[in-house]
């Protein structure tokens, strides 16, 4: 299989789809490793390292694109990329589809086959999810307290306050793997943490594990009653494949003090704020209702080499299988890679993903349903 790296074009997108130390297993395994010029430079990783690996370097995207089976990426195609996709290909990256309706059916356009990282599920896991929620989660903490600055146009709260004076107060909207790695950063600062969740389990797990921080059923009701003492207020709901969930509106933020913050991680999915927008890296933040929203859409490309890294270890070996047998011999030998497929051959295979854009799809619920679609 020929498997084509192009270089992310995403505003401040550094992160890199596969490392040198993968592209050398799969030309071992006889594939053509295919890397567009200066893909990797960003994140620490220079074009001559991809070389001694074995793999081609390629000058434009555009070659990349036609000359490869596999297409591995970070972030979703922007629109620029859209009509060099096509079908019979496999495009292997994050999706976030419910979040865009244009992409969706420029995906379903193309024919191509789009596995997405984000629906690909183990139990209750996310498996290729989790290492860049863990990332958010923790960067959330810094941004948010960076912002909570006075001269940033915060409050002036330093969040972990110091003798004689209350630490600040920071509420993390849901206890999933961001959620969890928003509270560890804070109470690390010594912040006044409350976690709001609706699994009852994971609350009395979040309970044991975390003495510091405090756990809160999450309903309208308990949201209102926090927003005035909350300096920090961080999104971190995850409904897997699904647009996100508004559960901040407009009224509670009102209740907010001018100056207080809100991190939406969440902002991939469409935010879980009402008032969410995505920003970049260059322009990050901007005032609603008097509250700083940082809602930067590939939140953890600030640490491009720390996140390339925890990235890849997790999709390198499904790359290798993907390579290896192709995807329905993958999917026989890992069933989670066909939560993955959310198009196939024109088709929109993914129940929230419909859902959320008013589109038809099927169901792939085995590999015998993947091979038949499209006929």
């Amino acid at each position: 299989m020929t498997i084509g790296i192009p270089k992310e074009i995403k505003e401040q997108e550094q992160r890199v789809g596969l490392l040198p130390s993968t592209a050398q297993t799969l030309v071992g395994h006889g594939h053509t490793v295919l890397v567009q010029k200066n893909a990797g430079v960003g994140c620490g990783y220079p074009d001559e390292e991809y070389v001694k690996a074995g793999a081609q370097i390629v000058e434009s995207a555009e070659e990349i694109f036609q000359r490869a089976d596999m297409i591995v990426k970070v972030k979703e195609p922007l629109p620029a990329e859209w009509p060099l996709l096509r079908r019979g290909q496999i495009l292997f990256t994050y999706l976030h589809l419910a979040a865009s309706k244009p992409l969706t059916e420029a995906l379903l356009n193309s024919g191509v086959t789009g596995v997405a990282y984000e629906t690909i599920q183990i139990g209750n896991r996310l498996p290729l999810l989790e290492p860049m929620s863990e990332i958010a989660g923790r960067m959330s903490v810094v941004m948010g307290a960076y912002y909570l600055a006075k001269h940033n146009g915060g409050t002036g709260v330093l969040l972990g306050g110091v003798p004689g004076v209350l630490p600040g107060r920071v509420v993390v909207l849901g206890g999933g793997t961001a959620g969890v790695n928003a509270a560890r950063m804070a109470t690390g600062l010594s912040a006044d943490v409350t976690i709001l969740e609706v699994d009852l389990e994971r609350m009395r797990f979040l309970d044991i594990t975390m003495d510091n921080a405090h756990t809160l059923y999450s309903s309208e009701a308990h949201l209102h009653e926090l927003m005035a003492t909350t300096d920090l207020l961080i999104g971190a709901v995850l409904v897997p494949g699904a647009k996100a969930p508004k559960l901040i509106t407009r009224a509670m933020l009102r209740k907010m003090k001018p100056g207080s913050v809100v991190v939406d991680i969440a902002i991939d999915q469409g935010g879980c704020a009402e008032t969410s927008r995505p920003t970049t890296h260059l322009d990050p933040v901007y005032v609603e209702e008097g509250v700083t929203h940082y809602c930067v859409a590939n939140m953890p490309a600030a640490y491009a080499r720390t996140a390339t890294q925890a990235l890849t270890n997790i999709t390198g070996r499904y790359v290798e299988l993907l390579a290896d047998r192709g995807l329905e011999g993958a999917c026989n030998k890992q069933p989670a890679l066909l939560g993955g497929v959310n198009t196939r051959d024109g088709i929109l295979t993914i129940q929230a993903v419909a859902e959320a854009h008013g589109l038809p799809y099927t169901p792939t619920f085995s590999t015998e349903t993947l091979g038949s679609l499209g006929g």
